[in-house]
């Protein structure tokens, strides 16, 4: 996995030099449409440089020195579920630790099946192999619908599309399915369930790392009503993945995202001003912190941000379970963890229902914090 380093005017001068498929200048470039799916664009014949509208510009400013990647935090889940309380009490002490300190962690001797996990990637890639007009079933009008099959990540708000399709199924409260390919709906199901329960034993392992109840968050958010959300990722090999990006660098709404992936890379996650490439350790999750833990926490917990890059030789497949609060709740700070008076910790957010979040995020460009920026207090 490289870093994506060129700087801003190298990358523009490269892109007014790139012909697209045999053109001869950038004035015979052609705009790939925004209904053109990703796979159907890389698998275009003789494909060897991206349409002008995917040339995607990075900051010349921002780091991107990696930081080794064995440093990422792992969390034992079985010591979570532990009966031995020095083995629980340490293993809520990690969690804290790496809330505050990345917003990411790997999760390891989880208990769910090797072996659904890998058919739940098998069954992704089954779904994006349908033909265009079988997945257009599943396009969906509004960032609520409960399936939603689409690229890019808002075509009609994006200004550079960026190389990814994807799947987006609400499976909890109630459990919505694609009814092809045959059985998906019914793995789909089955994984749901298991990373439901992940979920929430890690929230609670989170509530008692914030000193609150186990049950803290479990009650707050509503969560036996909290959307879950499962997202399909593709991204096909692309021609000039120096170009182009995945997802750009971004936080989740939500309190937790638990993801997989096949054994191609290209998750990065941001710490300390510096991109990580994330190398997934075998048969585990990886997880992140999403805003509405940064909320509720009031700050002590922050979510973090992540970008998702190509390349060009194999086709990246991520499945990302997003668990947020449900959708009536108003989220603002936990009232244990607001101190008023000098030197304390006043509220860092505003109240706003979880519903009206989704909706800001989903409608508008992705652009790291900007959403929770929006709900943000400046404290003088």
């Amino acid at each position: 996995m490289t870093f994506i380093s060129i700087s801003l005017s190298k990358k523009k001068k490269m892109a007014a030099a790139t012909p697209l498929c045999g053109h001869s200048s950038p004035e015979t470039h052609l705009q790939a449409p925004k209904s053109t799916s990703v796979k159907t664009l890389a698998e275009s014949p003789g494909l060897t440089y991206i349409p002008p509208n995917y040339t995607y510009t990075t900051n010349p400013h921002e780091s991107a020195a990696s930081e080794p990647e064995d440093s990422i935090p792992i969390i034992d889940f079985s010591s979570l579920t532990s009966s031995d309380p020095d083995q629980r009490s340490q293993v809520i002490q990690d969690l804290g630790k790496a809330c505050q300190e990345w917003g990411f962690f790997m999760v390891v001797n989880h208990g769910v099946p090797e072996s659904l996990m890998k058919e739940m990637v098998d069954a992704c890639n089954g779904f994006f192999d349908l033909r265009e007009e079988e997945k257009r079933e599943f396009e969906g009008k509004h960032v609520l619908d409960p399936i939603r099959c689409g690229t890019s990540f808002n075509s009609k708000a994006d200004k550079v599309f960026f190389w990814r399709d994807f799947l987006k199924v609400f499976v909890h409260p109630q459990f919505h399915f694609p009814n092809k390919p045959t059985g998906f709906s019914e793995l789909l199901r089955e994984y749901s369930k298991q990373t439901r329960k992940l979920a929430m034993e890690l929230l609670r392992g989170i509530s008692e790392s914030l000193g609150l109840e186990e049950c803290y968050i479990e009650k707050a958010m509503d969560l036996e009503s909290g959307l879950q959300i499962f997202i399909g990722n593709l991204y096909p090999p692309c021609p000039q993945p120096e170009l182009a990006m995945g997802l750009p660098p971004h936080s989740d709404h939500g309190l937790l995202t638990i993801l997989i992936q096949n054994e191609i890379g290209g998750l990065q996650l941001q710490h300390n001003g510096k991109w990580v490439n994330v190398k997934a350790l075998p048969n585990s999750f990886l997880v992140n912190t999403a805003d509405h833990l940064e909320i509720l926490s009031n700050g002590r917990y922050k979510s973090v941000v992540h970008q998702a890059v190509v390349n060009n030789k194999a086709t990246r497949i991520s499945i990302a379970m997003a668990s947020g609060p449900s959708l009536n709740t108003i989220v603002s700070p936990a009232p244990e963890l607001v101190e008023v008076g000098e030197g304390h910790h006043p509220p860092a957010y505003i109240p706003m229902k979880y519903r009206d979040y989704v909706k800001l995020q989903q409608s508008n460009q992705l652009d790291r914090k900007s959403c929770l920026d929006r709900v943000r207090l400046q404290i003088a």
